[in-house]
């Protein structure tokens, strides 16, 4: 079975920083690209930060180009999101998403996906 597991979201002061962790079952990363998206509270998913399973190429949503870094371990089938300098805009119900071989500008931006997880909460508030 297919499954996408999030986790590391919590509430933090802006300034701060978090990970976020995506643990994938049932399927090897190696073969997937993985993305991680948002929405805020009334407003649309956007895509956050993707990286290729090919040649680890990464592709960043303009809000967050910067400040966030996607990262994956292989060998622990898991992809990590570092958030750093957080603003209150980052506020949002966090997901990570996968699909095989996909082109990192697609899955972000046209969120191309073949699996989602249920999200983890991102709070950034003083």
């Amino acid at each position: 079975q297919v499954q996408l597991v999030e986790s590391g979201g919590g509430s933090v002061q802006p300034g701060g920083s978090l990970i976020l962790s995506c643990s994938a079952s049932g399927f090897s990363t190696n073969y997937h690209a993985i993305g991680w998206y948002r929405q805020a509270s009334g407003k649309r998913r956007e895509g956050v930060g993707c990286i290729a399973n090919t040649d680890g190429n990464t592709y960043y949503g303009d809000s967050v180009e910067g400040r966030f870094t996607i990262s994956r371990d292989r060998a622990k089938n898991t992809v990590y999101l570092q958030m750093n300098s957080l603003e209150p805009e980052d506020t949002g119900h966090y997901y990570c998403a996968a699909r095989r071989d996909a082109l990192v500008f697609r899955l972000c931006e046209y969120q191309e996906y073949d699996s989602l997880g249920q999200g983890t909460q991102v709070v950034v508030s003083s």
